[in-house]
C-alpha cells in the first residue's frame, strides 16, 4: 500500500532516529495490518519514521523525544514466548542520482506487495519511510524490514528485525 502523507516528515536525519521497544500505539498516518505466521502485525507510518507492533512487542525506530536509546547497530530481547532480533546499516550515497536510484528501487520492489507500506512525505518524491513485512516466513517466527529515506542528507536507514517462537526449556 502507498500512502502519500501530506505532513511534513519530523525526522530529517538518520542520526536523529532512536529506538524503543515497549511503546503504546503512537500516533500514526498510516496502518497495515497484515496476518503473518498467527499473528497480527501492525505496520504503523509516523511522521517521525516507523512503529511496528507484532503479538507481544512494539518496535519503534523514530525521533523520540526523553528516554529513547539511539538506533543501536543490533540488539536482541526476549519477551514471553519470542526472541526478538534488530538489525540496522546506514547507506550513505555520493550523489542525489544514485540515492534517488536506491529510493526507487525499493518503492517499486514493494509496490505490489500487499504486506507492504510505503510513505512519501511532501517536498522530495525521495522522502520516503517504508516497511514491509519478510517474504520467507516459516513456523519458527516471522521478519520485517524497514527503509527510512532522507534526501537532504542522501541517507537510507534499513533495519531487519525477526521474532522468533522460543522453544519450552
Amino acid at each position: 500500500m502507498r500512502a502519500t502523507i501530506d505532513t511534513p516528515y519530523a525526522d530529517a536525519r538518520a542520526d536523529g532516529l532512536s529506538f524503543a521497544l515497549g511503546l503504546p500505539p503512537l500516533d500514526a498516518l498510516a496502518v497495515l495490518p497484515v496476518e503473518r505466521a498467527g499473528v497480527t502485525v501492525e505496520l504503523r507510518l509516523l511522521g517521525a519514521s516507523h512503529q511496528i507492533i507484532a503479538g507481544p512487542l512494539s518496535e519503534t525506530v523514530a525521533c523520540l523525544e526523553g528516554e529513547a536509546d539511539p538506533l543501536p547497530g543490533r540488539a536482541t530481547t526476549t519477551v514471553p514466548g519470542w526472541t526478538y532480533e534488530f538489525a540496522a546499516t546506514t547507506a550513505a550515497h555520493s550523489d542525489a542520482t544514485a540515492f534517488a536510484r536506491a529510493v526507487e528501487a525499493v518503492c517499486a520492489r514493494l509496490a505490489d506487495r500487499g504486506d507492504a507500506l510505503t510513505g512519501a512525505f511532501p517536498g522530495s518524491p525521495h522522502a520516503v519511510t517504508a516497511l514491509t513485512l519478510e517474504e520467507k516466513t516459516d513456523d519458527a517466527g516471522l521478519g520485517w524490514r524497514t527503509w527510512h529515506a532522507y534526501p537532504q542528507t542522501r541517507e537510507i536507514v534499513m533495519t531487519r528485525s525477526r521474532l522468533l517462537t522460543s522453544s519450552p526449556a
